[in-house]
């Protein structure tokens, strides 16, 4: 009798430490989803501020467009919108989508196979934006100072243009290599936080 006691109370007792498991695993999940969600909230919050001045330049320069009034400054103008516009757009979407990861119905290795492929599109619209803002430097010139100061620089000479581009090329590199690495270090993170899953994942 003892004995069946004994081994209903084990039985018992093995139970409740089951549902506490079940109950941790899940607070754990949870603040794991929340501590994701929040590290790439970082690249929403900077990529929106970007997106956000590069929609209010687009709209202006579209606004002045009958000022451009070449066919090489229509054109500088077009590939400059396009690039406001479209390349925040992309990479916004990017972020969504690493954003959008079920955590809750996926298992482990699935979540990471998702976040990796996910994550590599992101940087890949970062180092295709670093690329293309060196083309935006030299296309964008022509039309900002056609659209702010009235002149053509294929007609008129402008000292400007003989440091701009030299002094703006130096900045970009910098600031690219400064702005990829902090990207790069906020993915890591958001990488290192999921595969705490795997305990819970057990």
């Amino acid at each position: 009798m003892e004995l069946e006691e004994m081994q209903a109370t084990w039985s018992q007792m093995s139970d409740q430490l089951d549902n506490q498991k079940k109950i941790t695993n899940k607070l754990i999940m949870e603040m794991t989803k929340e501590r994701y969600k929040n590290k790439i909230g970082i690249l929403s919050k900077y990529e929106g501020i970007g997106a956000v001045i590069c929609f209010i330049m687009a709209i202006l320069l579209i606004s002045r467009f009958s000022e451009l009034n070449t066919w090489y400054l229509l054109v500088s103008g077009i590939f400059t919108v396009c690039y406001m516009i479209v390349l925040p757009l992309i990479v916004l979407r990017s972020i969504r989508s690493m954003k959008s990861i079920d955590l809750t119905n996926n298992n482990y290795k699935e979540t990471l196979i998702a976040y990796a492929k996910k994550n590599r599109q992101f940087l890949l619209t970062q180092k295709v934006g670093i690329y293309l803002n060196f083309i935006l430097l030299v296309v964008s010139l022509p039309v900002i100072i056609k659209v702010f100061k009235g002149k053509d620089i294929f007609v008129t000479n402008i000292n400007l243009v003989y440091w701009y581009i030299p002094v703006m090329a130096v900045f970009l590199i910098l600031f690219s290599i400064w702005g990829y690495g902090k990207y790069k270090n906020v993915t890591d993170s958001a990488s290192h936080i999921l595969e705490e899953l795997e305990d819970t994942s057990s």
